[in-house]
């Protein structure tokens, strides 16, 4: 189960209307073990792609050496789907490589970069193998 702040949820969301009609992507980081995502930070797309998302290499080094400097890791590793459901694309379960990880999915295909309902949904991917989770946002 992904235990989630409100703030947090509203972050990923207004980030994946931003970058909407292509795919947006980033981290939330926490302490190492605790298993509570804490720090958002978005990332660029490289792929600059509606069907696609990849962290920029420079990018994601500079994310993981700030992130062992603070005593994190990814707690949350999250992307938005444009045109299809908040599920895990083939490409997205082999490209799944942190374990511990919750991996957030936002589909913005209903109203895009405007105001409205959007499908949230979190998984563990696990040696290729998808397993969808609750969502807590607790109050």
């Amino acid at each position: 189960m992904l235990v989630i702040r409100q703030d947090l949820v509203d972050a990923i969301v207004a980030h994946a209307r931003a970058d909407h009609p292509d795919e947006a992507c980033g981290v939330v980081a926490g302490p190492v073990g605790s298993d509570r995502p804490d720090r958002f930070v978005p990332m660029v797309n490289a792929a600059r792609s509606p069907t696609f998302y990849e962290f920029d290499s420079a990018d994601l080094l500079r994310l993981y050496r700030d992130m062992d400097d603070r005593d994190e890791e990814p707690v949350v590793i999250y992307h938005s789907h444009t045109a299809t459901e908040a599920y895990p694309s083939r490409t997205d379960i082999a490209y799944a490589s942190e374990p511990n990880a919750h991996y957030v999915l936002v589909s913005t295909r209903e109203t895009g970069s405007e105001d409205g309902p959007v499908e949230f949904r979190s998984f563990r991917i696990i040696d290729g193998v998808v397993a969808e989770e609750a969502v807590i946002v607790p109050s």
